[in-house]
C-alpha cells in the first residue's frame, strides 16, 4: 500500500484494517480529490470539448436550481419490467396524466398503456419514479462538482437539500423487490440491492463533494437515516459472491466507508476473502481478460461497478488498478468483430467498443495504453470531462485481423479479409456464464460485409415474455437441440484450432449438454474464404433421438423448395417458430435469404441421409421483428450434418464420403468423414476426425489418405 502524499492539514486516520494504517485526506476524496479538481479546471480552460461538456452540465444544473425538489412518493420499479407485455418491446414514456402518472407507448403495436402499481410487470409509473430517483442523485453529484470548481455556494446548498430530503424520507419508502413484493431481496428507493447500490454510489460521490459545507448534525442525519440503513438493511446482507452485482455493492460499501472514515466498511469492500474487490478481479476475470459471465454487456457493466471504488481508493492512497483490471479493458479487443463491436452472447446486446469510450478515457488516464485512444471520438462524455487527457498520443491500430482462440473465455474466432468488411465467425464453447448464461454450446455468430449475417438471440428485458420463452432456449441459437428440449448448462472444449492450406478452422466439443441422453455434439467449422464457411456437426448418443440443428440468417426467405405447412410443438422456443413449412429429402438442397437488394446468401445442405428440412421465421428484437430460421431434423442415434454458408450466394458443392479405420472397417460418419468442397475455382478436402482415430480416406487422385489428426485439409 502507498500513502497519498499531499500538503494537507487534516487527516482522518483509520484503524489498522490493512497491512499498515491508512490515512484519509480531507474531502473531496471519492470521485475526485483536490488535485483532480485543479486538473478539471485546467481541462475546462484548455480543451474546447471539455469546455462544451462543462457548459452542458452547468446549464442543466442551473435549470434544476429553479425547480423545487420533489422526491417520488415511493421507490422505483425494476427497469426490466418496462416492456410491452404483448410485444416484448421497451416502452417509451408519453404525456403526463397526473401526479406521477404518465402514458406509456409501445413502439411496435402503436398502442398506449397505463401503469398498474398493483403488479410490478405493469407498474410503468414506477419505472418513471426510478428514473426520477436516479436523476436527483445525479443532480446532487453535478451540483457538488460545480461547487468544487466554481466555489458558488448555491450549488452546495442544492446538493445539501437533496441529501437531507432523502435522509428525511429514505426509511419511509417500503422495501420492495423486482416483483413488487414487500421485503425480500429488494430496496427502499429501488427494487433490488443492485439498483440501490448504483443510486447510493452517486449519492455518496455527491455528498463527498459538499461534505465540508454540512454541519455536524446534518452529516449525522445523512449517515444515520440514509447511508448506514442503505448498507445495513439492503446492500450488505445480500451477498452474491463473484458477480457483477457484488462489484456494485462493494463500491457502495467502500465509498461510504471512505466518506465516513469507517475502516471496517473499507476492508469489507476491498479485502473480504469471499467477495471483496480483490477477489472479484482474481476470480472473476479470466486469462483472456473477460468477465466470467460470458456477456459483453455485463463485462462493461462490471467495469462500471468496479471503477468508482478503484478511483476512491486511489484518492486515498490504495492502488487497485492492477493487471487484472487493465486486462478487462484489453480483453474485449480480441473478441470484437471487425467493426469493433462485441457479440451479443448470453444476456447481452451488442457492445460497440466506441460506445464504451467513456470507460476507456479513465483507462487511458490510469494505464496510459495508446490503443485506447482510438476509441475516443468526439469526447463529449462525462468521463472525458473528469479524467480525459488533453494531449492524447497517436492512436494505435486495434482491430484484430487474424483468427484467434480465446481458450479461457471459450470463444473460437475465425477471420478472413481486411477492415470492417472482413468475414468473422465467433463460436462459443466455454463456460456457461452462471445465471446470465444461455444454453447454446457450439453456437456461433457470423459477421460479414459490415453486419451480422447469422445472429444470436442476445437478450430482451428480463421482464419480457421473450426472455425466458425465447432468449433462454437453445432453439433461439445456432446450435443443436435434442428432443425439442434446451441444452443443460455445460462447458465444452476446443479439440483443434488453426489454419491449413488457406482454411481457418476450429473443432469444438459442446461438453455434457444432455447428460440423460449421453449426447456428444462436436462441431467443425472451416472458413475456406471470406464467402464460404463449411460446418460439420457430428452427434452421438446412447439411443435414437430427434436432432434439430437450428440456424438463423437475416433477411427474408427467397424461393423455397416445395413443402407443406408444419405446426411447431408448444414448447419454449419452438412456439415462436412461425410461417413454417417442411419437406423431407436425402438429396442436397440449397436455400437462400435476401439480405439486401443486391445481396443474397445461400445455405447448402449435403445429401446422403434423409433429413426433414424445416423453414420459417424466428425472432429478433420483438414479436414483429423476424429472422429466417432453418432447422435440419433427423430421428436417429448417430449422425453427421454437413452444410455450408455461401455469403455471396454462389453455389457450393459438398460431397461426403465414408472413411475406414486402420483395419479397413468403415466408420460411422459421426466418428469421422471426408468432405470434398467445391466453391467456384476453390476445391478443398476436409478430413474430419474429432476422436483422433487412425483413419484412412480416399484422398485426392484416389490415393490413400491416412490421418490421426482432428482435422486435416487438402
Amino acid at each position: 500500500m502507498k500513502l497519498l502524499l499531499a500538503s494537507l492539514s487534516l487527516f482522518v486516520v483509520l484503524a489498522p484494517a490493512f497491512s499498515q494504517p491508512v490515512a484519509l485526506p480531507p474531502h473531496p476524496r471519492l470521485l475526485m480529490n483536490s488535485n483532480g479538481i485543479v486538473e478539471l479546471r485546467e481541462r475546462i480552460a484548455s480543451a474546447p470539448w471539455a469546455k462544451a461538456s462543462w457548459g452542458e452540465l452547468k446549464t442543466s444544473a442551473d435549470k434544476a436550481l429553479k425547480q423545487p425538489i420533489e422526491l417520488p412518493p415511493r421507490g422505483g420499479n425494476w427497469s426490466h419490467n418496462y416492456v410491452c407485455p404483448e410485444h416484448g418491446a421497451p416502452l417509451k414514456r408519453g404525456r403526463k396524466l397526473g401526479a406521477w402518472q404518465w402514458e406509456h407507448i409501445c413502439p411496435v403495436g402503436d398502442h398506449v398503456l397505463r401503469g398498474d402499481p398493483s403488479k410490478a410487470t405493469l407498474d410503468f409509473d414506477g419505472n418513471a419514479m426510478a428514473t426520477a430517483h436516479g436523476n436527483l442523485a445525479q443532480q446532487a453529484l453535478d451540483d457538488g462538482l460545480i461547487f468544487q470548481v466554481t466555489g458558488d455556494a448555491r450549488y452546495a446548498g442544492r446538493a445539501r437539500e437533496i441529501l437531507l430530503a432523502y435522509a428525511d424520507k429514505y426509511l419511509s419508502y417500503p422495501v420492495h423487490d423486482n416483483q413488487g413484493r414487500p421485503g425480500r431481496r429488494g430496496g427502499h428507493v429501488a427494487s433490488q440491492s443492485l439498483s440501490e447500490a448504483t443510486w447510493l454510489i452517486t449519492v455518496v460521490q455527491g455528498a463527498d463533494l459538499v461534505w465540508d459545507t454540512l454541519t455536524a448534525d446534518e452529516r449525522q442525519t445523512i449517515e444515520e437515516k440514509m447511508l448506514r440503513p442503505a448498507l445495513n438493511e439492503i446492500i450488505i446482507p445480500q451477498k452474491y459472491g463473484i458477480h457483477n452485482i457484488q462489484c456494485r455493492q462493494n463500491s457502495a460499501i467502500g465509498l461510504t466507508g471512505f466518506l465516513l472514515g469507517d475502516s471496517k466498511l473499507i476492508s469489507l469492500a476491498i479485502d473480504d476473502p469471499k467477495q471483496g474487490f480483490r477477489q472479484q478481479l482474481a476470480k472473476g476475470v479470466d486469462a483472456d481478460g473477460l468477465w466470467l459471465e460470458g456477456s459483453s454487456g455485463y463485462h462493461f457493466f462490471t467495469i462500471d461497478g468496479l471503477w468508482p471504488l478503484a478511483e476512491a481508493a486511489r484518492n486515498c492512497g490504495i492502488d487497485l488498478y492492477d493487471v487484472k483490471l487493465k486486462a478487462m479493458f484489453d480483453g474485449p479487443f480480441a473478441l470484437a468483430m471487425p467493426n469493433l463491436t462485441l457479440p451479443n452472447f448470453n444476456d447481452s446486446g451488442f457492445a460497440p467498443l466506441r460506445e464504451r469510450a467513456p470507460s476507456y478515457e479513465l483507462a487511458f488516464a490510469r494505464f496510459h495504453d495508446a490503443k485506447y485512444v482510438s476509441l475516443f471520438g468526439k469526447r463529449d462524455n462525462r468521463m472525458a470531462l473528469l479524467f480525459g487527457t488533453t494531449k492524447p498520443p497517436a492512436s494505435l491500430a486495434v482491430s484484430e485481423t487474424q483468427s484467434r482462440n480465446l481458450t479461457a473465455g471459450g470463444y473460437a474466432v475465425l477471420q478472413q479479409g481486411q477492415g470492417t468488411s472482413a468475414t468473422w465467425l465467433g463460436l462459443k464453447y466455454g463456460p456457461h456464464g452462471g445465471g446470465h448464461g444461455h444454453p447454446d454450446k457450439n453456437s456461433f455468430i457470423l459477421y460479414s460485409r459490415g453486419q451480422v449475417v447469422s445472429p444470436d438471440a442476445g437478450t430482451h428485458a428480463y421482464g419480457s415474455p421473450l426472455h425466458a420463452g425465447w432468449d433462454k432456449t437453445s432453439f433461439a441459437h445456432n446450435t443443436l437441440i435434442v428432443d425439442a428440449q434446451s441444452q443443460q448448462p455445460a462447458q465444452g472444449n476446443c479439440l483443434a484450432f488453426g489454419s491449413a492450406n488457406g482454411v481457418e478452422f476450429s473443432v469444438t466439443d459442446a461438453g455434457p449438454i444432455y447428460t440423460n441422453a449421453h449426447v456428444r455434439f462436436t462441431r467443425t467449422v472451416a472458413m475456406l474464404t471470406t464467402n464460404c464457411v463449411v460446418i460439420v456437426d457430428q452427434v452421438q448418443a446412447d439411443a435414437p433421438h430427434t436432432y434439430d440443428v437450428a440456424y438463423h440468417q437475416i433477411g427474408v426467405w427467397e424461393t423455397l423448395p416445395a413443402g407443406v405447412a408444419w405446426s411447431p410443438p408448444t414448447v419454449p422456443g419452438y412456439q415462436f417458430f412461425s410461417q413454417t413449412t417442411t419437406r423431407a429429402t436425402a438429396a442436397g438442397v440449397a436455400l437462400r435469404t435476401k439480405l439486401a437488394d443486391d445481396w443474397s446468401a445461400a445455405v447448402t445442405l449435403a445429401g446422403g441421409e434423409l433429413t426433414e428440412v424445416l423453414t420459417g421465421y424466428g425472432l429478433l428484437k420483438t414479436t414483429e421483428d423476424l429472422v429466417p430460421l432453418l432447422v435440419q431434423r433427423r430421428r436417429t442415434r448417430n449422425t453427421a450434418f454437413v452444410w455450408a454458408i455461401s455469403l455471396d450466394g454462389a453455389p457450393v458443392e459438398l460431397t461426403v464420403s465414408d472413411v475406414t479405420d486402420a483395419s479397413g472397417q468403415k466408420l460411422n460418419r459421426s466418428d469421422a468423414l471426408l468432405v470434398q468442397v467445391s466453391a467456384g475455382h476453390l476445391q478443398r478436402a476436409l478430413l474430419v476426425n474429432p476422436r483422433q482415430k487412425h483413419i484412412v480416406a480416399d484422398g485426392p487422385g484416389h490415393a490413400a489418405w491416412p490421418s490421426a489428426e482432428v482435422l486435416a485439409v487438402h
